[in-house]
């Protein structure tokens, strides 16, 4: 018999059945209680791969009872979008379809246009999946006739979970004499995809036999000799992409350039590609080469104006540009050490001097009072204090050790005196 594949025999039919996201679908949670009012908006599902977008759309459909049509936005346009539509309209019921369209930041304004009459008067019930920030990707008219679920990763206890579930009660594995001994190789490799968990385990348990002893060594093996097996729908897209940012944070632009080429070969969309090069500009680069950000945005710029196939020659330039360039992350540590000071010490008091007065009363409680306008002051500086009294004196921002930031240090140095410790 001619079984389907591992993780399309374990695919949850219930929310009970779902593992993670309990807090969109766990007990009492927004999602839940929609579905079991029978009141579901069409909505997008933001989320990394492999954490449920699919399954919840499938239960939503199975729950309500309503005809459910399924739509790539890699291989569908907007002929078949008209075409669910009219199937709809002969629909009867409050919901009419539900049309679930997988990858929608991949169509483009006009098939997202396609939607906007349907979805506004409920004739369809949209549900979108998309593992980019809808904000960027679903146009403002669509995204605000849409309710966003955020989906979260799942966790090494998920996956564990999921792993010997699969082994127990699956039709196929439970005939198995399955002894699952170390876990952390298949869930490094799965990179907390259930699909590509499951799929892994699949092709691990068909290579060892009937008497599997699941070991980290095991698994690498089977993983590096095998990998296309599993991998054959484009798992590997963020192995890719990893390599492709690593690489150009470890100054290679040989291998940068590889990468890229075989993002450009395997279709990528061409704005993915220039927003983690603007991602990256500022994250690896920052101050110690404030040109990078300038260049990464007029890439982003110019392949959207331009497209493919010319846009791979705007790609590679910038590509060759970053990784060449001279690298800090100082940028990126100051703003994570100043939000973790914000979530630890919460609403500090902003110091009076620096605060607005607008009204006379704000005047009279001392606002404003002493405030020292820098351009009044020699060198346009006058070192009063700035941060709240309870982390006065705190250093975010460190520069790094690249010869821009050593002038901006110097010059800080020269302002600040040992404050800072600059």
């Amino acid at each position: 018999m001619n079984l389907p594949p591992l993780a399309e025999r374990l695919r949850p039919t219930s929310l009970d059945e779902l593992t993670g996201q309990q807090h969109l679908t766990g007990k009492g949670s927004i999602l839940r209680k929609a579905i079991e009012a029978g009141k579901v908006p069409s909505m997008i599902l933001w989320g990394p791969p492999g954490v449920g977008k699919t399954t919840i759309a499938n239960i939503i459909a199975h729950t309500l009872q309503v005809p459910f049509y399924t739509l790539s936005a890699i291989s569908s346009g907007v002929k078949e979008v008209r075409e669910v539509i009219e199937l709809a309209k002969k629909q009867p019921g409050t919901y009419g379809v539900i049309l679930f369209i997988d990858e929608i930041h991949r169509f483009n304004k006009g098939q997202q246009d396609a939607l906007l009459g349907a979805v506004e008067k409920g004739i369809i019930t949209l549900i979108g999946a998309t593992t980019e920030n809808p904000s960027f990707e679903v146009n403002s008219a669509l995204l605000s006739r849409t309710q966003v679920y955020i989906l979260k990763a799942l966790d090494e206890k998920d996956l564990i979970a999921l792993l010997q579930h699969a082994i127990k009660d699956d039709v196929v594995l439970q005939t198995k004499k399955i002894v699952l001994k170390e876990t952390e190789a298949i869930i490094n490799i799965s990179g907390g995809d259930a699909r590509k968990l499951l799929n892994l385990l699949e092709l691990v348990t068909d290579t060892l036999g009937n008497n599997a002893v699941i070991t980290d060594n095991a698994v690498m093996e089977i993983a590096q000799q095998r990998i296309a097996l599993y991998d054959k729908k484009g798992e590997q897209h963020y192995d890719i992409i990893s390599a492709f940012i690593k690489s150009i944070r470890g100054s290679d632009p040989n291998a940068a350039v590889y990468y890229l080429a075989r993002m450009i070969e395997g279709g990528e969309d061409v704005k993915f590609i220039a927003r983690r090069l603007l991602i990256l500009a500022s994250e690896d680069i920052g101050n110690a080469n404030p040109n990078a950000l300038l260049l990464a945005n007029a890439t982003f710029d110019a392949v959207n104006k331009i497209g493919y196939p010319e846009s791979q020659l705007i790609l590679s330039q910038c590509v060759i540009y970053l990784a060449s360039s001279v690298k800090s992350n100082s940028a990126t540590v100051a703003i994570s050490a100043a939000m973790a000071a914000v979530k630890q010490g919460g609403d500090l008091s902003v110091p009076l001097h620096i605060r607005n007065a607008p009204t006379k009363l704000m005047k009279q409680e001392g606002y404003g009072k002493g405030y020292e306008y820098s351009h009044n002051y020699e060198n346009n500086f006058s070192p009063q204090e700035y941060l709240p009294d309870e982390i006065k004196g705190t250093a975010f921002y460190n520069p790094g050790s690249n010869a821009r930031e050593e002038e901006m240090k110097k010059y800080l140095k020269s302002l600040w005196k040992n404050k800072y410790g600059y």
